[in-house]
């Protein structure tokens, strides 16, 4: 690989990496926490909705805003600024865990917190990774920073549940340290050239990222195709019950559960990083998206710990391939004048497909039971993988990951 195509060879990317590994094992260290505190504290798994919904509100209302800001004023700041927010939610749970007389209005508090600031930080740090690399690191880009992030999800839930296990203030305390860390990460990235690229504020350029994204089918096509494929499909949340209720393997266990489809997401990011995707890019990412719903239903109807370990890292690694194809065409079909604002725009979709699914789920759950959500969230991503390879051919035939020409 040539230099300057690989992400390793440009120094602020590295810490870049560095910062975003180290707040998001953070994160996954007070998911699993939250998630289990919680979920022991009322034994409701609607419960467990409210906590994906309290993190996913403040970026659906903050979505015209968000993007600009990463457009108008200086990303790395932004992102030191919401990395300094997070530690003092950590620190806020650290203060709930010493008064577990609070219960859990207190933690729904700082959630939404928590909500925010990665509202605000989502799309600066996503429209600042392209600045810090040429055009042909992007994907080398893409995949490490994936790969960086499923190690997160590998090793922070495992971290988080025997961590919990120990006591909840220990996992607190290595999330604020973790995310102190990530500030200083951030620090050591230097100083980076960006132009303000929104000077006058109006509804045109508040609305720009929407209407970029409505205009430009492929883009389009794969951000809505995350939404309602991970919307329909997403699991996680409902983890606690299948740890304690249904599985029966404990806090451990529960970190074992919630790192599974990050091994199996890692181990496709490390053979994508050194042999790329470079034909037939959109059919790829369509198989890919319907056997991460057929996995997903494997795991909701499992009984058995080896095979719902097997399904999670299965649904994580076809995944991985959704997400490295999906993110790279963003980038490349993206100019950095708007890059924030559809970034924003992104942000909430995933958001809507992580946390709101989260809500899905618990409510499904409360009302048709905990296997028969998952079960049917599984099959209905399927049916979205084949609607929407008919609905968008333009995504369909890509075949190589590039620009638009």
């Amino acid at each position: 690989m040539l230099a300057s195509s690989n992400a390793f060879h440009h120094r602020p990317y590295v810490f870049y990496m560095l910062a975003l590994g180290s707040a998001g094992f953070a994160v996954q260290i007070m998911s699993v926490s939250v998630g289990w505190q919680v979920y022991d504290l009322t034994r409701d798994p609607l419960d467990l909705g409210f906590v994906g919904l309290a993190q996913f509100l403040p970026a659906l209302l903050m979505v015209l805003v968000t993007g600009l800001v990463a457009d108008k004023f200086n990303r790395r700041l932004i992102i030191s600024i919401c990395f300094a927010i997070e530690v003092l939610c950590a620190a806020g749970f650290l203060f709930i865990t010493f008064n577990a007389g609070l219960g859990v209005l207190p933690i729904f508090g700082i959630l939404v917190v928590l909500g925010f600031a990665r509202a605000f930080m989502n799309p600066a740090a996503d429209a600042l990774a392209p600045n810090l690399l040429p055009p042909e690191a992007i994907a080398h880009g893409i995949s490490l920073n994936s790969m960086i992030w499923q190690v997160t999800t590998i090793t922070g839930p495992v971290a988080g549940g025997l961590l919990y296990g120990v006591s909840g203030s220990l996992a607190y305390a290595t999330a604020m340290t973790l995310l102190m860390a990530a500030i200083a990460f951030v620090f050591f990235i230097g100083s980076v050239p960006q132009k303000n690229h929104a000077q006058e504020t109006n509804l045109s350029t508040l609305l720009a990222g929407f209407k970029f994204i409505r205009h430009e089918k492929v883009v389009l096509g794969a951000i809505s195709l995350d939404l309602f494929a991970v919307l329909l499909g997403g699991a996680v949340a409902l983890m606690p019950v299948y740890a304690r209720d249904i599985l029966e393997v404990g806090p451990w266990g529960l970190g074992l559960l919630r790192s599974a489809p990050g091994i199996g997401a890692i181990a496709v990011a490390l053979y994508l990083a050194s042999f790329p995707i470079k034909n037939r890019a959109g059919a790829i990412l369509f198989v890919c998206v319907g056997l991460f719903g057929f996995f997903t239903l494997v795991f909701g109807l499992s009984t058995y710990v080896p095979l719902s370990i097997a399904a999670l890292m299965l649904m994580g690694g076809f995944d991985m391939v959704s997400v490295y194809v999906r993110e790279t065409l963003m980038q490349l079909w993206t100019p950095d004048n708007v890059r924030g604002r559809v970034n924003a725009v992104n942000r909430v979709f995933i958001g809507a497909s992580n946390e709101l699914g989260e809500f899905r789920a618990g409510v499904m759950a409360a009302v048709i039971g905990t296997v028969a959500a998952v079960a049917v969230g599984g099959a209905g991503t399927m049916a979205v993988a084949g609607l929407w390879a008919r609905w968008f051919p333009e995504l369909r035939v890509i075949k190589k990951l590039q620009g638009k020409t």
